[in-house]
């Protein structure tokens, strides 16, 4: 008889055996706690009693021990299959009332690690690091993960100790030899698991600055700063502190640095190569302000310079133009680059930028991926100062509403610098190192004068007297004299003198900004009298869509006009710079918008104003509607209600459109959620939050994506379908947010509601998604219980699609409860139903985990086969986040099989499908190609 394949075992992360290159189906999840327990004390004996303990941890049965003793009876015919019922066995042995497995040293990974963290621990220098690597690749998870109900068991946790001790020392080793890059996946898994180990995030800070990302290891700082904090209410300690305090030095980089500017960043791509320049186009008839640029230049120069200047003034006095202007002649000054926000302060519909938000973009702009940029706005601002206090940047806040929306987004050190805008006096630090105001007031009259003329040139200098009428009647307000100007100029017959007349003859409003509002209103008159009366509707109806920005096709909606009218109307009001074009949208200045609600106040009946918005929520249901569609949900909404007014949504030629089109008006479409109800359209509120449920998901907008199903939900009132609905969507969100308790909660919370309206293909869904759950816990047996009864549910209702589902998910716990051929019968299965339905998404994934189970069971040929198959078919659905996937599992299967080539090739592949996309999926293949460098 031929000799047995020797047995091997794996505890650290899941529990796994092998006899030869086969893995051992390990049974129940009671059997496997045996074994984890018996590979965690790695050849000592356990005690019966011990195992009692850990199977249940209060009031264990009567037959506890012979439970013990059946389970290790199974396990033992596991390893030494034809073993007689009793047979004592030469693996799994007793001894009295004890147990333990003769197991050598090679045949476990904790063993293997123990010798060679020993091994490192007798050295020093790049072999020690080397060993230290070595070592730490055998880790998957925590000791025995997947296994632990509640808390994990006292040899469990020692285990993971031996490894954060080992981490410890890697990074040490690493600091000290000038290698840090080798370990710094390890020490930064590490630092996940255990975020509130200081002595843990105090080497991450260190590696990280020793590999040249200073920025980021502040950002780690600050966030382990935050959570100490927050769930423990204390300060950082000595070892954490002395980390941070490293890094202040700018001239001396943290021990073991080989250079601050070394290879490509996993996490952050800072370089200075392409600097941003995002300050707008400077004004072609900039004038005056020559006090103002002088003292802001004076004020750069100085030894106490400040950080930022801050522009205040009313409206319209022009404090943007004067930012643009300054920070040009400024640039020079920064030579890496400028940065531009519109912060929208003042914005009264509510939609202020956040400082988040604009902290996002300018991360962003300098290079960070999407991943790396942390969750809560104290990291990202410090990130942010992080990046700056290396360069010399200019950065131009318009738009700003007080001190809180801008303290996060100025630098902190360095020589950057920040020129804002507001429209009221911000008080917040002034003097050396914070703000300093600069205010603005309007022209003088010789700016003024000159201001007309280099506009009108001869006409203004033929009848000075009528510039002399004008100017006091725009007040000497820029943008008082530019509309006039610009006026004058489209009409030639129209005189400066009749300019003036009509002027002095206006009846002002917009009295809310004093007296000088009281002129700029009639300048505004002036330009919208001179509106055909189509335009001039519109006009008065735009301040009631939801946002400043808009689109032409949600202008039309507004006016009930056809799109095609829409866009000339708006052209008409841009000729006289009421609108401003951009982007495919438009947008309306704070002034020009303050005048057009008074004008709709006053000149257009209430019906008729209630009218447009409904107009206007009605296209946006309806185009949320039709934009989901290509996104192909599961469970496609109802048509919306017929609108009362005739409004159809806008079409979409397929799933790009479709996304880029809830990119532009995700702003709006959230508004809406959060304020139909207060008009009585709670339907609209929640139809468009689960319209938008496939674009959150992809966009991988999971807060978003909670919060605006959330504000749907608080809409529905007792709308019962709704409510379903809607509760399943939530538990997706908290799906890819991990809380997969709050999932599960409102799955059943769905599921009742489902079950009460007989609406048994929903059902369906809620049991599979339960069972994707479970899957996601380990929990197999319960996620077929599960998958099953969606696959009744669904055959009862004849919903194939449905059904396949159900069928791949009962296939992938087979496959995990090593019922390998069972697997591959349900694989074959599904693939074929999915063949037949088109659906390439469903084809793609069954050929995925049919490559997977093949991979499980040594047929190499077939999964190498399977797994192409895969590549290809995601490829032809265009899905290039599910195609990483495939290529990510080809590579890991590589790596595991010794030929680290075809592994880097299978990943450097995978991270060129997620070239410009925000999947946090980038971030850790870039781990697995630094670390197998």
């Amino acid at each position: 008889m031929a000799p047995r394949a020797p047995l091997s075992f794996a505890v650290l992360g899941p529990v796994r055996a092998w006899r030869g290159r086969s893995e051992i189906d390990l049974g129940t999840r009671q059997q496997r706690l045996i074994l984890a327990l018996l590979l965690a004390r790695a050849g000592g004996a356990v005690s019966v009693a011990e195992f009692v303990d850990l199977l249940w941890e209060s009031d264990p049965p009567p037959s506890a021990v012979n439970v013990v003793h059946r389970h290790v009876g199974m396990l033992r015919r596991r390893f030494e299959p034809g073993l007689p019922t009793r047979a004592a066995g030469s693996v799994l042995v007793r001894d009295g009332a004890e147990y333990r497995l003769r197991i050598d040293e090679e045949a476990l990974d904790l063993l293997r690690f123990r010798r060679l963290v020993a091994r490192a621990a007798g050295t020093s220098g790049e072999p020690a690091v080397a060993l230290y690597r070595e070592a730490l690749a055998l880790w998957r998870d925590r000791c025995a993960s997947g296994l632990h109900g509640g808390r994990a068991h006292p040899e469990f946790v020692a285990v993971d100790g031996e490894r954060f001790a080992a981490v410890r020392a890697a990074a040490d080793a690493a600091l000290q030899a000038g290698a840090v890059r080798v370990v710094l996946p390890a020490i930064r898994l590490a630092a996940e698991y255990e975020p509130l180990d200081e002595a843990l995030q105090a080497r991450l800070v260190l590696a990280l600055a020793a590999d040249g990302r200073r920025a980021e290891a502040l950002a780690a700082y600050a966030d382990i700063e935050h959570r100490l904090a927050d769930e423990l209410g204390i300060q950082p300690g000595a070892e954490l502190r002395a980390a941070r305090d490293s890094l202040l030095d700018h001239d001396a980089p943290a021990d073991g640095a080989r250079s601050p500017r070394g290879p490509a960043r996993a996490a952050l791509d800072v370089s200075r190569a392409q600097p941003p320049a995002q300050l707008p186009p400077d004004h072609p008839y900039f004038t005056g302000r020559g006090d103002v640029i002088a003292a802001a230049q004076e004020l750069v120069t100085r030894d106490d310079r400040p950080t930022a200047l801050v522009i205040d003034g009313m409206p319209g006095v022009g404090k943007t133009t004067l930012a643009v202007h300054l920070a040009h002649l400024l640039a020079a000054r920064y030579p890496d680059g400028q940065l531009h926000a519109d912060l929208r302060g003042f914005d009264p519909g509510g939609s202020v930028m956040t400082p988040a938000e604009a902290l996002r973009g300018f991360l962003w702009s300098l290079g960070v991926a999407p991943a790396a940029i942390p969750a809560e706005l104290h990291a990202q601002a410090g990130l942010f100062r992080s990046i700056l206090a290396e360069r010399r940047m200019l950065v131009l806040l318009d738009n700003c509403r007080d001190w809180d929306q801008i303290r996060h987004l100025l630098p902190g050190t360095g020589g950057s610098l920040v020129i804002a805008t507001s429209r009221r006096r911000i008080t917040g630090t002034t003097g050396p190192g914070g703000a300093h105001p600069l205010h603005l007031d309007v022209l003088t009259d010789g700016e003024a004068r000159e201001l007309l003329t280099r506009r009108l040139g001869e006409a203004a200098a033929a009848d000075p007297a009528a510039v002399d009428e004008i100017i006091a009647r725009c007040g000497r307000l820029p943008l008082a004299l530019a509309l006039v100007a610009t006026r004058s100029v489209g009409r030639p017959g129209l005189t400066l003198p009749a300019v003036a007349g009509e002027l002095a003859a206006a009846d002002g409003r917009l009295t809310g900004f004093g007296d000088a509002y009281a002129d700029l209103e009639a300048i505004f008159s002036w330009s919208y009298r001179a509106l055909t009366p189509e335009a001039a509707r519109l006009f008065r109806l735009l301040p009631l869509h939801p946002d400043r920005e808009f689109a032409t096709e949600a202008a039309a909606a507004l006016a009930g006009v056809p799109l095609r009218t829409a866009r000339g109307l708006l052209t008409e009001l841009g000729a006289q710079l009421l609108v401003q074009p951009g982007d495919g949208r438009w947008r309306m200045h704070d002034l020009l918008h303050a005048y057009a609600v008074d004008l709709g106040e006053e000149h257009d009946a209430a019906a008729d104003r209630d009218a447009a918005v409904e107009r206007v929520y009605d296209y946006y249901e309806r185009s949320a509607h039709a934009a989901h569609l290509p996104l192909l949900p599961q469970v496609p909404l109802p048509e919306p209600e017929p609108s009362a007014y005739g409004v159809a949504g806008r079409d979409f030629t397929g799933r790009a459109d479709a996304m880029a089109w809830f990119a532009a008006e995700q702003r709006v479409l959230t508004d809406i959620v959060a304020r139909a109800g207060e008009r009585g359209r709670n339907r609209t509120a929640w139809q468009i939050a689960l319209a938008m449920q496939n674009f959150f998901q992809d966009t991988a907008q999971f807060r978003q994506w909670a919060t605006t199903v959330g504000a749907g939900l608080a809409a529905a009132g007792d709308d019962v379908t709704a409510r379903a609905l809607l509760h399943r969507s939530l538990a997706g969100a908290c799906y890819f947010l991990a809380d997969l308790d709050t999932g599960l909660s409102h799955l059943q919370q769905a599921r009742a509601l489902f079950a009460r309206l007989g609406r048994r293909t929903e059902q369906g869904h809620v049991e599979n998604n339960i069972a994707e759950i479970r899957l996601d816990q380990r929990r197999y047996h319960e996620a077929i219980r599960h998958a099953e009864a969606a696959r009744a549910l669904f055959r009862a209702e004849g919903n194939v699609r449905g059904a396949t589902n159900a069928l791949l998910a009962i296939a992938r716990a087979q496959g995990w409860l090593g019922r390998h051929a069972a697997a591959l019968g349900m694989f074959v299965a599904a693939r074929r139903q999915f063949e037949a339905l088109g659906d390439l998404h469903g084809v793609g994934t069954t050929q995925a985990w049919l490559a997977h189970t093949y991979s499980m069971i040594d047929d190499l040929p077939h999964a190498m086969a399977t797994w192409q198959q895969a590549i290809a078919t995601f490829r032809d659905a265009r899905a290039p986040h599910h195609t990483a996937e495939v290529l990510v599992s080809v590579g890991d299967f590589h790596s595991a099989n010794g030929d680290p080539v075809l592994a880097r090739r299978a990943w450097s592949e995978a991270l060129a499908e997620l070239d410009g996309t925000d999947s946090p999926m980038a971030r850790r293949i870039r781990d697995r190609l630094l670390w197998h460098r």
